[in-house]
């Protein structure tokens, strides 16, 4: 016999109810905080001077530029972002350690823009009952022009939600008019409608189950909090057992134990991904407090204490157990690792920024031959210098030679100087590759291997690249 049943089971649609609070506050501020910088950012302008960009943050492709105010990084530097990544990284692990999945509820993109989705929502459809009943009822005018005007005012957030993304890697006023006049650059077009479409599949249709299913975090949480993390927890030892307020009157006259949770079902009815927090630590839950405030609204009314459900740690419901009074460890070996590692990074970064230079020298051995005699007796050993001119206008660099006693430097590609020098002119944002052939005078007599040093200096801001390599003898 075999069952022909689904393997898995269907997901069930959740309808968030409105909820006021505490939380609920800081999550608006976080909202339109990082929405308006999200849609800002790019009118911002930060003057670079002549033949550069005056966009505050700047992808820019077509010169290989990243911009971000007073930063100018070059494809050389791709370090940079590798070293972000492990910052942005390491900040998540000090604020998973400090307050659990606090990004998830506060500041993930995905959280910020299903936020704003459920918003208009319940502007357009109502609170969570309204919604229900409108799912469950038969499709009449008054649906058809609802559900036509919620679905619009997504396409529209979402649409305004990928167009703006375009401009981060183009002058945003001007992109913003092409696309406007419908002359932008088809590529342009192509990566608002991708974005476009994504946002709207995923902030309007698929909502939890992209934390659920999708998002990798939740797994490696779990895997890096401790008993001392404060998280969304609701209090065992206040709430249970759970029954009516009639009911634990009844129990209180009868000398029988009663908890403050009423099992009203508040905290489930509000959570965004309709996680019951009662049960303990769940992979939904992205705590975002917003159990908390259904919660206390229900405390207040009933006349009991408030933060039944509050953030709150397993070491301290340990200590409840105990008898024992609640103690908060925000700094730990834990927290103390990571904040030392992220400034560690965050120096070596700024660092390497503040010591960077403009230019850029390498050099290659020709190793066939490795040396060759003139005809007058000396020794000659080929070379190629490869020559990085990263400032957005040109520059003439000098290279001079040393280690080598008497030796002359020639080169088909760049102008020879008085004194045994040359010069290159490079032209902005490029690299040069430039044969140089080094000679030693007979009388020099060099040895089988000599150290020999080459010196590119950047005639307008003196800048110098000094390269080592090896003068071959007989």
């Amino acid at each position: 016999m075999t069952d022909d049943g689904p393997l898995y089971e269907a997901a069930k649609k959740v309808y968030p109810q409105r909820v006021r609070g505490t939380y609920r506050r800081i999550k608006w501020i976080v909202l339109w905080i990082a929405i308006g910088v999200y849609y800002i950012l790019p009118f911002i302008r930060w003057d670079r001077g002549p033949n550069a960009p005056n966009q505050a943050v700047l992808v820019d492709i077509a010169h290989s530029r990243f911009y971000a105010f007073f930063i100018e990084l070059w494809p050389q530097e791709v370090y940079y972002f590798t070293g972000l990544l492990i910052l942005a990284a390491l900040i998540l692990f000090l604020s998973n350690a400090l307050f659990g999945r606090v990004w998830c509820g506060y500041a993930c993109p995905q959280t910020v823009w299903t936020d704003l989705f459920l918003w208009v929502e319940r502007l357009i459809e109502g609170d969570r009952r309204e919604r229900i009943r409108l799912d469950a009822a038969p499709w009449t005018g008054d649906k058809i022009i609802r559900r036509a005007a919620k679905h619009a005012a997504w396409l529209v957030i979402a649409m305004l939600t990928g167009g703006a993304a375009m401009l981060y890697f183009v002058d945003a006023p001007t992109l913003l008019k092409d696309m406007v006049t419908l002359k932008g650059p088809s590529i342009a077009y192509l990566w608002a409608g991708i974005l476009t479409f994504t946002t709207y599949a995923l902030a309007g249709h698929m909502r939890e189950q992209v934390c659920l299913y999708m998002c990798p975090w939740p797994r490696i949480q779990a895997a890096l909090t401790d008993d001392d993390a404060l998280n969304v927890t609701y209090r065992f030892d206040r709430g249970e057992p759970r029954m009516s307020v009639k009911h634990a009157a009844q129990a209180h006259a009868n000398g029988q134990a009663a908890g403050d949770c009423i099992d009203c079902l508040q905290c489930v009815a509000v959570c965004p991904t309709g996680v019951d927090i009662r049960k303990g630590s769940q992979l939904g839950c992205i705590q975002c407090g917003l159990c908390i405030d259904a919660c206390d609204a229900v405390m207040t009314k009933v006349h009991r204490p408030t933060r039944l459900i509050a953030y709150d740690t397993d070491e301290n419901r340990k200590r409840r157990e105990r008898g024992e009074a609640n103690v908060y460890r925000l700094i730990r070996p834990r927290t103390i690792l990571y904040a030392a590692v992220i400034a560690l990074t965050g120096c070596i970064m700024l660092y390497a920024l503040l010591t960077r230079t403009s230019s850029h020298l390498s050099v290659l051995h020709v190793r066939a031959p490795l040396f060759t005699q003139t005809a007058e007796g000396g020794v000659r050993n080929g070379y190629t210098l490869r020559f990085s001119n990263k400032l957005s206008e040109p520059g003439d660099f000098t290279l001079d030679v040393g280690g080598v006693k008497g030796a002359a430097t020639t080169s088909a590609m760049a102008k020879p100087l008085g004194g045994g020098g040359l010069t290159v002119h490079l032209d902005p944002d490029s690299t040069l590759e430039v044969p140089v052939y080094v000679t030693a005078p007979a009388d020099a007599a060099p040895g089988k291997s000599t150290p020999i040093t080459f010196t590119a200096t950047d005639a307008k801001t003196g800048e110098r690249s000094v390269v080592v390599d090896n003068f071959f003898g007989p």
